[in-house]
């Protein structure tokens, strides 16, 4: 996959695009990104992602607090895999929110040769989000561009968004929230030093320092996936500040079972599957090996139940 990381770009073969932000990528970006290979297997088309960075929402609302659920490097990763030729991460700025849609599809086009634009039904853009999938058809219809329209993704009657399952990842609801973003939820990070106590009760770790701008679940233990090198093991991960030693920085730690490799500098994945309990301040270190000790039989059973086997493809 191609990925293009400014605005000096134009794509010379005819192209089949859609276009948006695709934070978390789930089933209704996958389904979007579904139809753009299909129009360009059928019309031989190159596939393109248009995304933004950084997200819009840091930009128009302000939000100082806003956290993506994918970072740059992590949503590279997850639309590599769905088999798109080129994603671009357009830089987000005020002078592009400002364009009218007439410029946002004249600019389009122009940049990536587009042919066919896949969007969702209730895709909204250009300065105060005036131009809608009507604007849309309207203004493809002009320039030779086919305009396809695709209906919400819904499971249970519930609409699939980015909204959702935001609330679902502060809330812990791991389980649910691999179920829409049809994949389990990641971190990427660096394997770095750590205070190395776990080793003292048989617990070593690995450690990953989580970007600053990425939406974590609350603080506590659970069930986890990691990759290194292309491999997979069984684990469960801490993700808070390590209250009983009196820690500062958030993090994520990791104890792999039947694991004693040195990983440190190496990139891993840690997929969250489910939550165990809260992040607890404990009286004492034999209080918290204890508890590890059964938190440990909690994560092996649920690793019996193969609940990860049906992402194991998603991953690899």
């Amino acid at each position: 996959m191609k990925i293009i990381e400014s605005e000096q770009f134009n794509i010379d073969r005819p192209s089949a695009v859609t276009i948006g932000n695709f934070d978390g990528v789930h089933l209704g970006h996958q389904e979007l990104v579904k139809t753009v290979l299909e129009y360009s297997k059928k019309e031989n088309l190159t596939s393109v992602v248009f995304s933004f960075n950084p997200h819009p929402v840091e930009l128009l609302n302000k939000k100082d607090d806003f956290k993506p659920m994918l970072c740059v490097e992590e949503k590279k990763l997850v639309i590599e895999k769905l088999g798109v030729d080129i994603l671009i991460q357009y830089p987000f700025s005020l002078e592009f929110a400002s364009l009218s849609p007439e410029e946002f599809m004249d600019l389009l086009i122009k940049k990536t040769n587009c042919k066919v634009l896949v969007v969702g039904e209730n895709y909204c853009f250009g300065k105060n989000r005036v131009g809608n999938i009507e604007t849309l058809k309207k203004l493809g219809k002009s320039r030779n561009v086919k305009v396809v329209g695709i209906p919400r993704v819904k499971i249970n009657d519930v609409r699939v968004s980015s909204t959702r399952i935001r609330n679902l990842i502060l809330d812990g609801d791991m389980e649910q929230v691999t179920k829409l973003l049809k994949k389990p939820y990641f971190v990427m990070g660096e394997v770095v030093d750590g205070d190395k106590r776990g080793r003292i009760i048989n617990f070593p770790t690995i450690n990953i320092e989580p970007p600053i701008k990425k939406l974590l679940p609350p603080d506590g233990v659970y069930f986890s996936r990691v990759c290194i090198d292309g491999k997979f093991y069984n684990g469960m991960s801490n993700i808070g500040k390590n209250p009983t030693f009196d820690g500062e920085k958030r993090k994520i730690e990791t104890h792999i079972f039947e694991f004693n490799e040195d990983v440190y500098g190496k990139t891993a994945i840690v997929f969250i599957y489910k939550r165990i309990r809260n992040e607890v301040k404990f009286e004492g270190i034999e209080k918290l090996e204890l508890q590890l000790k059964k938190d440990k039989e909690i994560c092996l059973n649920i690793a019996k139940e193969g609940l990860f086997k049906e992402f194991e493809g998603e991953r690899k």
